[in-house]
């Protein structure tokens, strides 16, 4: 009689495995090998029909305006194709071929369900957005990345808003290059309209510069996108010491200092390096460091995992900022 092999049987056979070579084992495999183990057999399924927020569990939130917000939520990069995948050129196909709608919406009915309430994407994602909302009866809060044309332009702000964005901010690369070039009178400009639109004016950034030269302007900003990431992972530096590409918070102790003298929300992204640090100890570095949330991506077999370390994350916290959100 044939035997069709289970996903737990291959799990198990998986484990047994790498509990007899856990020399041979990689850092990363033993890690989404014990995760998956933690999690179960069901851990990235969905409950049937429409979505039943926080039925899995809940999570600790903070307020963004009107909004409740999960202290973490999820990055929408991975289901729009972008990922930080050093130079392995074939994950951006990869990551779109995985992301059907189908997916997408599983993902996000799935966080919902684990006690995330946010997610933030490219205005691309409006649509998907839209028909999740429709068809699985999601409530998750639509936070969306806004960009700034050279010469101001703002339609595409406006045509998030009109979407139905529940937030939205300048992307952080936006942000670094308008202040890279002295443009802060188009950030001011961005700024300005989205408050007029009736949402809170978010600003983004990957270089601490970002945040000062709008605190120095006086723009007004309602709360803060910024990196904030350890350094110690194999990545980070080359051979002789010196910073790689593969780093999105240049000065981490310089970013903390900063955000502590700011009462105003701090949204923490690229915590965990792109997947170079675990979530566990991402997590909690950023809320022990200040952040108020923490914006991660995920996909959803790792839904179920990172409630679990936002969790764990936030227990017992040594933090010394004040939560301002």
């Amino acid at each position: 009689m044939s035997m069709k092999p289970t996903r737990r049987g291959l799990l198990k056979g998986s484990l047994a495995a790498a509990a007899g070579l856990p020399l041979a084992m990689s850092m990363e495999e033993r890690v989404l090998l014990a995760g998956a183990a933690e999690a179960g057999e069901d851990a990235s399924r969905p409950s049937a029909g429409r979505v039943q927020p926080r039925s899995k569990g809940t999570l600790p939130t903070g307020k963004l305006g009107d909004h409740e917000i999960s202290r973490v939520f999820l990055g929408g990069n991975l289901i729009g194709g972008w990922a930080h995948a050093r130079d392995l050129m074939y994950v951006s196909a990869l990551l779109k071929a995985y992301h059907t709608p189908e997916k997408v919406f599983d993902t996000l009915q799935l966080a919902e369900e684990h006690g995330f309430t946010c997610i933030n994407t490219h205005p691309n994602a409006g649509p998907l957005i839209q028909q999740y909302r429709k068809e699985r009866g999601g409530k998750i809060v639509w936070l969306v990345q806004g960009f700034v044309g050279d010469d101001g332009d703002l339609s595409g702000i406006r045509a998030s808003i009109d979407q139905g964005a529940d937030a939205v901010y300048i992307q952080g690369g936006v942000g670094d290059r308008l202040v890279k070039s002295d443009r802060l009178d188009l950030l001011g400009k961005a700024v300005e309209f989205m408050k007029k639109s009736g949402k809170l004016a978010g600003i983004g950034g990957h270089d601490l510069n970002v945040v000062l030269a709008c605190e120095a302007a006086g723009l007004g900003v309602d709360y803060y996108v910024k990196t904030l990431h350890t350094h110690d992972y194999w990545s980070a530096t080359g051979p002789d010491g010196t910073k790689k590409d593969n780093t999105w918070c240049d000065d981490p102790q310089a970013t903390i200092r900063t955000m502590a003298g700011l009462k105003k929300p701090w949204i923490a992204f690229k915590v965990m390096a792109a997947g170079a640090i675990p979530p566990e100890k991402a997590f909690r570095y950023a809320f022990e460091s200040g952040a108020d949330f923490v914006m991660a991506g995920m996909f959803d077999f790792q839904v179920a995992h990172d409630a679990k370390a936002t969790r764990k994350a936030l227990a017992n916290l040594k933090r010394e900022r004040p939560w301002q959100a």
